[in-house]
């Protein structure tokens, strides 16, 4: 199913996804450059923005959307693979097909615009959601937009490549002065204008129920993210699609406006699962003081990259003088830190240790043991410097809290410090016994070898 007209429909896909797309050309423009694409036997849904003249912007957002479904439609074998989970192919295997499909679609687009001369320049924005099984792909160009709808919440999932958000993330326009700006519908990133793109690829968990909003500029500009709360609350999928497309030309409709709302089957026994343990996951994550400056959006990126290991009681998580290179955090259960029999600290869910291993390559300062049948999450080294490669503002952010732990830690160092020398000047012992043993290799310091 695919349109670029004033048209909305209601669908079901094999997987039980359920779909419902509108598209309007809105109240000032001629014609629609928007174009969006459904296939039910993908779980693949498309919505991309078009720019050019003469009609070349319908004509980009068209090809890129083709171009995408088809790539991704001759990787069939691959994508079955994956939802069997038979080990063959895996989550990033499926996220270089999706950047690669992207990448493809953009070099056509390219070629087009260079082969006809009233073409040249045209462009698209596009974002594709591709589900396989209970997991969610997105690849992500432009500033059309993907929301997630989830247990009362709604989180924006893409990052507008706009150059209203560049500017607004580098601290030199306040929201209050967007207005003012001239080139408030400048892209940054573009499918079709160059030969190539660099394309944001990411995947998630999909859970019983969530909803989904894929949605052009031409919507998303006249609405609140608070809004799209009581908006999904209040209206039924069948009529959502509708009721978006009125508000927008409501409240001007001067774009195009493409709507796709799209949900998970619900699970018949209520919270499943792996909605448990998800939401498990993303709570602790989330009040860890480590990840506490991160956006739903990172944080789902560095859930991707844990584990969950399980402990029975008094298994060993952790050997003192071991060269560790994971920091773990206690999920369910109960830990303890301990040197022999000397017991240093109790973790329970939230908590964590070995935070220093994905930095540092000094052997571990103490053994870590379960006193509970106990699920860990585990981060490793290699992959949170991956991380933190691809996403610098999640790497300014997770400096700025290493940091403040830090800083904690010298903090509270100094004050024992301070109580152990008033103790042994109180004793009549020389206060020069005790040193700081703070020093640290910055060699050791360094991201992980390719091999690693």
């Amino acid at each position: 199913m695919e349109g670029s007209e004033a048209t909305g429909a209601i669908g079901a896909s094999a997987s039980g996804m359920g779909f419902w797309p509108l598209t309007d050309v809105g109240r000032v423009r001629d014609h629609n450059e928007d174009s969006f694409l459904v296939d039910k036997k993908l779980d693949l849904f498309i919505v991309a923005d078009g720019m050019g003249g003469h009609a070349a912007g319908e004509v980009a957002s068209d090809m890129a959307a083709h171009g995408v479904r088809d790539a991704i439609a001759r990787e069939r074998d691959a994508l079955a693979s994956y939802e069997r989970g038979d080990g063959s192919v895996t989550r990033k295997d499926i996220l270089r097909l999706c950047e690669s499909a992207v990448q493809q679609a953009c070099s056509a687009v390219h070629a087009e615009g260079v082969r006809d001369e009233a073409k040249r320049g045209m462009g698209t924005t596009l974002d594709a959601l591709l589900i396989v099984g209970n997991r969610g792909f997105i690849a992500h160009v432009g500033d059309s937009r993907v929301y997630l709808y989830r247990q009362g919440s709604v989180h924006q999932l893409t990052e507008d490549h706009s150059l209203i958000n560049e500017l607004l993330r580098r601290g030199r326009l306040s929201r209050e002065q967007i207005e003012k700006v001239q080139y408030k519908n400048a892209v940054t990133r573009a499918v079709g204008v160059y030969e190539s793109v660099e394309v944001d690829v990411f995947d998630f968990d999909v859970l019983p129920g969530d909803r989904f909003l894929l949605c052009s500029d031409g919507l998303h500009g006249y609405l609140e993210e608070s809004e799209l709360i009581s908006l999904f609350a209040e209206h039924a999928e069948p009529d959502l699609p509708q009721r978006l497309v009125d508000l927008a030309n409501e409240r001007g409709g001067k774009d195009n406006i493409t709507a796709i709302i799209v949900r998970a089957p619900d699970d018949e026994s209520g919270v499943d699962k792996l909605a448990r343990e998800v939401n498990l996951k993303l709570e602790v994550l989330h009040k860890m003081p480590l990840f506490r400056f991160l956006t739903y959006q990172e944080l789902v990126r560095v859930l991707n990259i844990t584990d969950v290991r399980s402990y029975a009681k008094g298994a060993s998580v952790v050997q003192e003088g071991d060269m560790g290179d994971e920091m773990f955090i206690v999920l369910t259960g109960a830990v303890k830190v301990h040197s022999g029999d000397a017991e240093f600290a109790r973790l329970e869910p939230g908590q964590h240790v070995g935070e220093m291993a994905l930095i540092d390559r000094a052997p571990r300062s103490a053994s870590v043991s379960a006193l509970e049948p106990s699920k860990l999450l585990t981060i490793r080294r290699r992959d949170f410097f991956d991380l933190i490669r691809k996403h610098h503002d999640i790497a300014v952010k997770l400096l700025w809290s290493f940091l403040g732990e830090l800083s904690a830690r010298l903090r509270s160092t100094s004050r024992d410090l301070g109580d152990a020398r008033e103790q042994l000047a109180a004793e009549g012992l020389p206060s020069g016994l005790i040193g700081l043993g703070l020093e640290v290799d910055i060699n050791s310091i360094e991201p992980p070898e390719d091999g690693e």
